[in-house]
């Protein structure tokens, strides 16, 4: 069964300016996750919108 933030589309590219990867979910454009690697970048941008949609569930929004 695949978790409910599977539904979305992520990405994962290198900043220059940072000098790291970062991740980003189309669907939540103000969210990104750096990281030093290409799968901790995603890892991290995939927690972070399963934290936001618990908060927005949470808060009914």
């Amino acid at each position: 069964m695949a978790e409910k933030n599977d539904e979305y589309t992520y990405r994962v590219t290198w900043s220059e300016e940072d000098n790291e990867y970062v991740g980003l979910c189309a669907e939540f454009p103000s969210l990104s996750w750096l990281a030093d690697t290409p799968e901790k970048a995603l890892k991290g941008i995939r927690k972070l919108v399963a934290d936001c949609l618990a908060d927005m569930t949470a808060h009914n929004v």
